[in-house]
């Protein structure tokens, strides 16, 4: 399923940037997938009809699309609003048997991509050995012993070193919220 998510998200790319074999390619995957996902909710017109529809809003908002972020999550979030619309559109109530309520409801992982996009630019601030060290013990849930050992540092070492770069970093979220605010008051002014 990796495999396939680059190979898509590839494809996306290329076809955002002009290449027409490269979406076609993207299309005629997609509809493979949108079919058996239709086919399991819906009856085979509707399922047809709501692939189409999906289609065109993938297309329609491809420029949506934000390459940072997993590329299934974007179609099938869109697929699940279409899904929503042809329910709506029939006055229709879900039947679904339990062990695929989960697919209905699938994980967005959008929300967490974003999430892991910006501790990942917030880390990269680091030096690598605070990266490392901050990595292992607040994302990964290490000891401050093992963290110790992995690097060559005293226990109280390790401690203060993570201390001190977390607070490096919420310095610098502060700031940059600081200026953010500031930017919006300023726009505000000129807009009165």
């Amino acid at each position: 399923m990796i495999a396939q998510e680059a190979q898509y998200r590839d494809w996306m790319l290329a076809a955002l940037m002009g290449d027409a074999g490269a979406y076609r390619m993207l299309l005629s995957g997609l509809t493979r997938h949108l079919r058996a996902y239709y086919a399991r909710r819906l009856d085979s017109g509707a399922a047809e009809d709501a692939v189409q529809e999906t289609l065109i809003a993938i297309h329609a908002r491809r420029a949506s699309y934000d390459p940072a972020l997993p590329f299934t999550a974007w179609v099938y979030g869109i697929a699940r609003y279409k899904l929503i619309d042809e329910y709506r559109r029939h006055k229709r109530r879900a039947t679904v048997p339990l062990e695929e309520a989960g697919d209905l409801f699938g994980h967005d992982e959008t929300q967490e991509a974003i999430a892991r996009r910006d501790v990942s630019k917030l880390l990269d601030k680091l030096t690598p050995a605070k990266r490392q060290l901050v990595s292992d013990i607040k994302l990964e849930g290490i000891s401050v012993a093992e963290a110790a050992k992995r690097s060559g540092m005293s226990e109280s070492a390790v401690k203060v070193s993570v201390h001190r770069a977390i607070k490096a970093l919420g310095e610098d979220v502060a700031r940059k919220e600081i200026r953010e605010e500031t930017k919006q008051e300023r726009r505000g002014d000129a807009d009165r």
